[in-house]
């Protein structure tokens, strides 16, 4: 019976949706008047609390153009920094930019000219307050979607060094440079695949342990639709001194053009590719996202696309549809962006319509635990917005895409919407308790064990996190000063692994309090100051 409801609830377009609804906070990282677009953020490689993140800005009132660049000391809950960078030329900025944190604590930025052609970085060893000058990299007419890695790596033979990928409009050819003195100076630009057959798009640049440096970007068409047709793929052993190119490793149709149901904003498929560095069973695996249409298995409608390779991109899955949806329902998902975390487990954040009017959009995050074999979605709450075309913005502009990075045991999710009347970058902190298992390839903790709060003292929330070496059953407690018990945060049988909690007290006093973690024969207790 229920089968045959749902069959015809489809029928109807009515979509039931195979969602979880993640009851999450959304908020402005930097709110300001100035337009903000296309976020990009990174983790730093020794500090996991400290996030840096930028985004396309622009003033629509004179139409000025830069970067905005933020940092956050508290794994994403609190943000500070600017809407432009200050590094000279000032004038000069953009957009287009890239992000990383060096081995020495020194926060890169990549972006375009505006004024004069070409593509720069910019450096602050102060965590963003003051930005050395740019440096050139090339001064050719057109250039576009720089992105930026940095080899972290201990067992690479190359770590420190920072990778810069774009693509020149010129020669239609994907570029790249490397810096081997935190970004002090670059390498003249290299052309990675010469003679392309047809015009590439995008960059996406990720670093291996081993130092192995691999590239992805869309070849498009050459006709009035512009549609990108195939991904290319590179990969560098000595450090982007040369390129092993493939032009061509898998078609695809993308999306590329204006979308008539969003009020004509422009959107793309531009690939991205990730690493699993996690140590596990698939370590190694690397992983290209796009969206595409009328190309199994995407149905008639934009749905988004995985593929992945087990053998360093010598060779490619056939694609693996993430949106859970059904196929072919007239629903729509653009512009996805992949995050394999500590444990090995794949992210993707998305825009969708399945669940709304096919004038709007919320925000989806489709997990798998399996190297994309399955997957579930989950929707973040009163995420639904009215997409539309930027003012100050080119045609159709609405930024080319969104974010999302692991950090530790939570998520922070990037993107762009109009809530407050402008667009702004907007951001939700996700406990990856709420996503189901956090293991994958995980290895289990040792011992038991109860963390200091975070942070301490805290108002509005703090977080709570624990490890347990093997299935238990678990309390986690809150007690007053005077013993009494004033909320249950946890009381449940818990998987092997680490375990964050979020502790929002909205009704309790100031004052101190206790919690407590009871799993087996396991008992600890720690003390937390709530300031109001």
């Amino acid at each position: 019976m229920l089968k045959r409801i749902f069959v015809l609830l489809v029928l109807l377009n009515i979509v039931i949706l195979p969602q979880t609804l993640l009851d999450v906070p959304k908020f402005r990282i930097y709110p300001g008047s100035m337009t903000q677009t296309e976020p990009v953020a990174t983790v730093h490689p020794q500090n996991s609390s400290i996030i840096f993140a930028s985004a396309v800005t622009i003033n629509i009132t004179n139409g000025f153009r830069s970067e905005g660049v933020y940092t956050s000391s508290d794994g994403g809950y609190t943000w500070m920094g600017n809407d432009t960078c200050t590094g000279p030329s000032i004038v000069n900025h953009g957009g287009d930019p890239g992000v990383v944190v060096s081995n020495n604590n020194r926060l890169i930025l990549s972006h375009i000219g505006n004024l004069f052609p070409g593509m720069f970085t910019n450096y602050s060893d102060d965590m963003g307050e003051t930005w050395s000058a740019a440096k050139t990299i090339t001064s050719n007419l057109i250039e576009d979607k720089g992105t930026l890695a940095v080899d972290h790596s201990a067992q690479s033979t190359y770590q420190g060094r920072l990778y810069l990928a774009w693509v020149d409009y010129v020669n239609v050819s994907v570029q790249t440079s490397y810096s081997t003195d935190d970004g002090d100076s670059w390498t003249q630009p290299m052309q990675v695949n010469p003679n392309p057959p047809t015009r590439s798009t995008g960059s996406s640049i990720v670093t291996g342990t081993d130092g192995t440096v691999y590239l992805c970007w869309a070849g498009v068409t050459s006709n009035s639709s512009f549609v990108e047709d195939y991904i290319g793929f590179a990969r560098s052993t000595d450090g982007g001194t040369s390129w092993n190119v493939n032009q061509n490793i898998i078609d695809m149709n993308g999306i590329a053009g204006l979308l008539a149901e969003k009020n004509n904003i422009r959107v793309n498929s531009i690939p991205q590719i990730e690493m699993d560095r996690s140590g596990g069973t698939r370590d190694g695996w690397l992983y290209i996202v796009t969206t595409e249409k009328n190309n199994s298995p995407a149905g008639t409608d934009p749905d988004i696309i995985l593929h992945r390779s087990t053998d360093n991109g010598a060779s490619w899955s056939q694609g693996i549809r993430v949106n859970q949806d059904p196929v072919n329902n007239g629903k729509i998902q653009y512009f996805p962006f992949l995050n394999v975390d500590e444990s090995g487990n794949l992210d993707i954040i998305y825009y969708d319509d399945r669940n709304t009017t096919s004038d709007s959009a919320a925000v989806v995050i489709a997990r798998s635990a399996n190297g994309g074999d399955n997957w579930k979605d989950y929707a973040i709450k009163n995420s639904t917005f009215k997409p539309k075309p930027i003012s100050g913005g080119t045609s159709g502009y609405q930024g080319d895409h969104i974010a999302i990075l692991s950090n530790d045991t939570h998520l922070n999710a990037f993107w762009m919407a109009d809530y407050s009347g402008v667009y702004q970058i907007w951001s939700s902190v996700i406990d990856l308790t709420l996503l189901g298992t956090i293991d994958g390839n995980s290895r289990p903790p040792e011992d038991f064990a109860l963390y200091q709060n975070y942070p301490n003292p805290f108002n509005p929330s703090t977080v709570i996190r624990f490890s347990i070496p093997k299935e238990s059953f678990v309390t986690l407690k809150i007690y007053n000063s005077l013993g009494q018990e004033v909320q249950t945060l946890v009381q449940s049988l818990q998987h092997s692994g680490d375990h964050e909690v979020s502790f929002k007290p909205r009704h309790l006093s100031s004052g101190v309090y206790f919690y407590t973690l009871r799993a087996g024969d396991f008992q600890d207790s720690r003390k937390m100051l709530l300031l109001k």
